[in-house]
């Protein structure tokens, strides 16, 4: 077996996906469903070459001789936090302790860092690895389906669309909600995500959205974070359906906003954590960034 860095270029971008994807299934590859076909691998292709030059000792393939790749993982630091954004181990390699020796790698780039963050699938053998690499397991929820735009009333304030002069205030929340900032990350999510901010006396907040997705959202209040999240859901096309994973239980006022809106609420994965309480007024759904 040969252990390599994941290298920034088209063509490791295009393996790391291939091998998520043999993993999980295409429907629940890398970054999940979401947008046309070759929008969804451009996105994937530009996010895994994000984290293979921002941490490259973070990013790793696994190649078998004969098999030819079986694994791949990345993971991030961030102001203390380690981030495991993908630990994939393709079928035919699965049991045979790949996935061990790629988390091992991943643990060992984040060694310094005393937090820890993993957004997981509904996958038994990553629940056991991530557990036995010592993270508190927290289950999750999915809100999806249609947005019923009428039922979610106006907002209770301004929302505005955010810009690259937002960075400092977003950072500042992300320190407030996760223990981190997500720094160099801001410029990859910008590449593809509509930003939405509130920046008033109540305090602060941002929101990262597209069509059919809620990526990431942050906020110093749940009055905030329940608006930010309506405007997100109030911005969906019509009748397009929206997906928001990996919602913790402490985010209440998500579920609300969701039975305001008619989505539906289902178990889905877990959020793995090292020294870290499960965020109440943020949503991480992917830990990329």
């Amino acid at each position: 077996m040969l252990l390599r860095p994941v290298r920034d270029d088209e063509q490791d971008a295009e393996l790391v996906r291939e091998i998520a994807a043999a993993a999980f299934g295409e429907p629940h590859s890398l970054y999940g469903p979401g947008g046309p076909a070759a929008a969804r691998v451009a996105r994937q292709h530009s996010r895994i070459r994000h984290l293979a030059r921002t941490d490259p000792g973070g990013c790793w393939v696994m190649e078998d001789e004969g098999a030819g790749p079986v694994g791949a993982v990345l993971s991030s630091k961030r102001e203390g936090t380690w981030a495991l954004s993908l630990l994939a181990v393709v079928p035919g390699a699965q049991g045979k302790e790949v996935g061990k020796a790629l988390l091992a790698r991943a643990l060992d780039y984040g060694r310094a860092c005393l937090r820890g963050i993993a957004c997981l699938p509904d996958d038994p053998v990553a629940a056991r690895t991530l557990r036995r690499a010592g993270l508190t397991l927290h289950p999750t929820m999915r809100l999806s389906g249609v947005v019923d735009a009428g039922r979610l009333g106006p907002l209770d304030g301004p929302v505005h669309e955010g810009t690259e002069r937002h960075r400092e205030l977003m950072d500042s929340v992300d320190r407030r909600t996760r223990g981190g900032a997500h720094g160099p990350d801001h410029e990859e999510l910008l590449r593809h995500h509509t930003l939405l901010v509130v920046d008033d006396l109540a305090g602060t907040g941002y929101c990262y959205a597209r069509p059919g997705r809620v990526e990431a959202l942050a906020a110093t209040s749940r009055r905030l974070a329940t608006r930010l999240l309506t405007a997100a859901l109030l911005a969906t096309p019509p009748g397009d359906t929206i997906r928001i994973t990996h919602v913790p239980a402490e985010a209440q006022w998500a579920l609300d906003v969701a039975v305001t809106a008619g989505l539906a609420i289902t178990p889905s994965g877990f959020l793995a954590l090292r020294l870290l309480h499960p965020p109440e007024l943020a949503l991480t759904p992917r830990t990329l960034p």
